[in-house]
């Protein structure tokens, strides 16, 4: 049975994709950060090689048999202006190692699989509206890091279509997952929901659906496509 791999699947989004996934009869080799839920893998994305020990470990429990990969996995953490330069620093390069560089690094590992056994496969990239409008003062990490998947993508995506290989991406607003709470809280609570014309935030559970299309059932024609999930606070 072929496989998918969906980084970051212990809550949230990723949990409700793997959820998703499995009904329809996939097997999910998930992952977590820490150890926990022996079905999932456990990789610390701060540490440089756990992309590569996770891709390893991901592959044996497939017979080196992944269809796709899930780029889930992400840090939503403030990191304001007025903090030390060492503080300020290693907060940037934690969260752009953790939503970009280990997602480059998986997606590098899946396309040269891919390559060498002359499969094709997809690529599924969960970023987030803030690639394209921006995030709050706080933010600039996490929205640079977002914004970064996007382009990566794109190129992924014209690079290797001629070789059955696809790339799509998902940019959310806010869902109702522990991140988005603390954006929430972190930007003036419930009043923000003003922002959105939807007049509330996406569940896990739609964000699931789409990843499932992306992985499953997405024409190849799409490839390089973004899908918006905002509600409509931000339209382009």
């Amino acid at each position: 049975m072929t496989a998918i791999l969906v980084t970051g699947s212990s809550r949230g989004i990723g949990a409700a994709a793997a959820t998703a996934l499995e009904e329809r009869g996939i097997k999910v080799i998930g992952h977590q950060t820490r150890s926990g839920e022996p079905s999932r893998i456990a990789a610390d994305f701060s540490d440089p090689r756990a992309a590569q020990m996770l891709w390893e470990e991901a592959m044996d429990r497939s017979g080196a048999n992944i269809a796709a990969v899930v780029n889930n996995a992400g840090l939503f953490e403030q990191n304001r202006l007025e903090r030390s330069d060492i503080e300020w620093l290693d907060a940037w390069e934690d969260t752009v190692r953790i939503n970009l560089t280990a997602a480059a690094q998986i997606s590098r590992f899946a396309v040269r699989h891919w390559q060498s056994c002359g499969a094709g496969g997809r690529l599924v990239h969960v970023a987030s509206r803030a690639a394209y409008r921006g995030d709050s003062p706080a933010h600039w990490h996490y929205a640079a890091a977002k914004g970064g998947m996007i382009a990566m993508h794109k190129t992924i995506a014209r690079a290797y279509a001629a070789e059955g290989i696809l790339s799509y991406a998902i940019t959310p607003g806010f869902t109702d997952t522990s991140m988005a709470g603390d954006y929430l809280e972190s930007r003036g609570g419930a009043g923000l929901l003003s922002d959105i014309p939807l007049g509330r935030v996406a569940t896990p559970e739609e964000i699931a659906r789409i990843i499932t299309f992306c992985a499953l059932d997405a024409p190849p024609s799409m490839t390089g496509a973004v899908i918006d999930a905002n509600g409509a606070s931000f339209v382009r």
